[in-house]
């Protein structure tokens, strides 16, 4: 854990208790945030840059300079993991270590300075240290928390900053489409991409999730509740949804889902099915995936269930495909899908033996 002695800063008027126990009965998902946020700045010096002034500091607004660089240049990354209460008031959360990697690749891509792992790890801890009586108890709940780094230098020259603040806010979350699990219906978007080649679409940059909003509102006029797109330079290959990885059961076992090409972020729950698919005896696959093979292979019986996976969502089956006129139904499977949710979600919650090391204590 990190060195870094945060200074605490507490609430003043944080939430009741009984205004508390009403959220988390029904917390939705990103509409109410906990008492506490954390800032770390870091600044630019002849030696490279130094973090300083980690705090934990009451939710709030944030004072920013018109010209900060972040709301001109878009230099920004952020990060998506939850904390789950175990039976025994403990709170943990689901590798990390993972999402700290991730952010400095994201933070490598956007010339934003790395954060240390211990550093990275130690803001979360401070968070819960402030804010444990938020994570919510009810079935398929969790705090949500949200670290993310943005540029707050104050220029207009087009270049690196060289002030940036880290922050981490957080969050209480329900089932994200909802509280059954159910199929969700995906829209093909045949005008927009949400990344190219050598662009950002492997780094966690909000970028990419504003690319993705006006094709996310075509598929809703459409009825659908997500958006996929496609890479029109390999066939039509499937690249992502707005938010979430996609995978594929084939009736001979298999477990498809499009390899990382560097337009497609890698998420830590897609590398987690990965493994709980080997560990299930699937044969795991990372290849690319047609629009065609995706079509042909529901209609023929050989893809047995579609689902999309996330952070938020976790697992969610997905019944029908849009591809403008043409509709694409589902053949209606989601065992393996509930399977490996049911896995994923007993190792988060402490019910399943995590055999891979990947739960973190934070209080």
């Amino acid at each position: 854990m990190s060195e870094t002695v945060f200074t605490r800063q507490p609430h003043l008027s944080p939430m009741s208790d009984q205004q508390r126990v009403e959220i988390l009965q029904d917390p939705g998902f990103g509409n109410v945030f906990t008492d506490h946020m954390v800032s770390i700045d870091w600044t630019w010096d002849e030696d490279g840059g130094a973090w300083h002034d980690a705090r934990v500091e009451p939710y709030g607004p944030l004072s920013l300079d018109p010209a900060a660089a972040v709301l001109h240049y878009g230099q920004e990354i952020f990060e998506g993991l939850k904390a789950y209460r175990h039976e025994d008031g403990s709170v943990w959360t689901f590798r990390p270590e993972a999402n700290a990697a991730r952010l400095n690749r994201s933070a490598r891509r956007l010339a934003l300075p790395e954060l240390p792992e211990e550093l990275f790890l130690g803001s979360l801890q401070a968070q819960l240290e402030a804010d444990r009586a938020w994570v919510p108890t009810g079935p398929g709940q969790s705090l949500y928390l949200r670290p993310f780094m943005f540029a707050s230098e104050a220029f207009l020259g087009v270049r690196p900053a060289r002030q940036v603040r880290y922050m981490v806010i957080a969050s209480p979350a329900g089932n994200y489409f909802g509280g059954e699990l159910k199929p969700v219906t995906i829209w093909v978007s045949r005008d927009y991409a949400r990344a190219g080649k050598g662009g950002t679409g492997a780094a966690k940059t909000g970028g990419n999730y504003a690319a993705s909003l006006l094709p996310q509102l075509q598929a809703a006029a459409k009825g659908a509740d997500q958006v996929v797109f496609l890479d029109q330079y390999h066939d039509d290959a499937i690249e992502e949804l707005g938010g979430m990885n996609v995978f594929f059961v084939h009736a001979d076992g298999r477990l498809v889902t499009p390899a990382l090409t560097g337009t497609i972020l890698e998420g830590v729950t897609r590398s987690s099915i990965l493994q709980l698919g080997r560990d299930m005896g699937l044969t795991v696959e990372e290849r690319r995936v047609t629009l065609a093979e995706w079509a042909e292979g529901v209609r023929s019986g050989e893809i047995t269930e579609v689902f999309a996976c996330g952070t938020a969502a976790v697992v969610t089956p997905i019944g029908r495909l849009l591809d403008g006129d043409d509709v694409i139904e589902s053949a209606g499977g989601a065992d393996v899908a509930l399977k490996i949710r049911t896995e994923l979600e007993g190792i988060q919650t402490g019910r399943v033996e995590d055999r891979h090391g990947w739960l973190h204590r934070l209080v």
